[in-house]
């Protein structure tokens, strides 16, 4: 294996075995600090560290123009002590362990890809502690940065073969409370209003928001209900998963979702959430793919193809804003937040030659902006019993 790969294998390894769950707020400040390491050694300058409600993010700013956002994230879904069971290992075709392919393979790539470039002039490097749970605390630094640069181009793993991610669905989400009221189940339940039956009325209302033919899901996931077996449950909840190709979409859905009524006299129903991601419409990415395509030809690497996918990502957020963006630009490989998580070590050099080669050109040519989009905004809604 060539020296640059052994390195990057190395340091993908190296960031792989700092567990970094998103909710484990000490793991993830260890784990700023591996990535702010690796990033300084390849970059020459040390980030600014974030802090926001103890979630930790890391930001290399370059003074210059024109502005170019590289945005990733190094937080992940896996638990401390996932490596007992599932080590981060390689051998000689793929890095593995949890975490590698979703995304920290992906900020090796962005490092040995900015470390290529003449200069770092324009350049800003954001790096996020709390993607997967939908970035709650760096959503206002991503859009910040993002309504300043000329394009976003996002570190999340490639789609099957490589893909870029062209375009991803919006996400929006929500809790339902159904309050009832308790009596004993055997001595007189027909003094209590049943939380549980009216939440399953309410989980089938909102499975019906969902249009297959539109690609919009509405998915209850998540359930609660009742205190002790012999109690006519008083409360109840569930939570809702909602995505959508278009705003058009997501504001149908909140619009039924604020419709909910109760169907049992005596029950309450209140709704909470709203937008959590406008959706990363493919006119957003349409630019940057195809210089990403052009690119990719001059560079004698293998044709490009795009794919729109389900899952979001902090590339939502910046298309929102009016931002040319391309996601997807990450590592090639498979196994996002499973057991077979991996990247392909093969790709690895491609990927630094396709960003290094992308940023030169967006340098030389600034794309236009896009107008920024609206997205519904999130709200607590309580809906009164009739």
């Amino acid at each position: 294996m060539p020296e640059p790969l052994e390195t990057m294998v190395a340091e993908i390894l190296r960031l792989v075995r700092c567990e970094s769950p998103s909710d484990d707020l000490a793991a993830v400040a260890r784990s700023a600090d591996a990535v702010a390491e690796l990033g300084t050694a390849r970059l020459g300058a040390a980030p600014e560290r974030i802090v926001i409600d103890g979630r930790t993010h890391l930001r290399w700013r370059f003074p210059g123009e024109p502005r170019i956002l590289v945005l990733g994230h190094h937080d992940t879904v896996w638990p401390v002590g996932s490596l007992a069971e599932l080590p981060a290992r390689a051998d000689a075709e793929t890095v593995a362990g949890p975490g590698s392919f979703d995304m920290k393979a992906g900020l090796v790539i962005a490092f040995h890809a900015l470390g290529r470039l003449t200069d770092l002039a324009g350049i800003t490097v954001l790096v996020t502690g709390d993607e997967e749970p939908g970035s709650s605390t760096s959503r206002a630094l991503i859009e910040d940065e993002a309504r300043a640069s000329v394009a976003a181009l996002v570190l999340e793993a490639a789609g099957p073969g490589g893909a870029l991610k062209v375009a991803r669905k919006g996400v929006s989400r929500y809790e339902v409370a159904v309050l009832g009221r308790a009596s004993h189940a055997g001595l007189d339940p027909e003094q209590g209003v049943n939380a549980t039956l009216e939440l399953a009325h309410q989980v089938q209302a909102v499975a019906l928001l969902g249009d297959h033919d539109a690609g919009t899901t509405v998915t209850p996931t998540r359930t609660s209900s009742g205190t002790t077996t012999n109690t006519v449950p008083a409360q109840a909840s569930f939570s809702v998963d909602v995505r959508a190709l278009t705003a058009a979409e997501q504001e149908r859905v909140h619009a039924g979702m604020l419709a909910l009524r109760p169907r049992i006299a005596g029950a309450r129903v209140a709704v909470d959430g709203g937008v959590n991601r406008s959706p990363l419409a493919a006119d957003s990415s349409a630019e940057l793919f195809r210089r990403a395509q052009t690119v990719a030809a001059r560079l004698a690497l293998p044709p490009l193809a795009g794919s729109s996918v389900g899952g979001a990502s902090d590339g939502n957020f910046t298309a929102g804003v009016g931002t040319p963006t391309l996601d997807g630009l990450g590592a090639v490989g498979g196994g996002a937040h499973a057991a077979d998580e991996h990247v392909l070590i093969a790709e690895l050099e491609p990927r630094v030659r396709l960003l290094a080669g992308l940023i030169e050109d967006l340098r030389a040519t600034p794309p236009a902006r896009s107008a920024a989009q609206n997205p519904t905004a999130s709200a607590p809604i309580t809906v009164p019993s009739p």
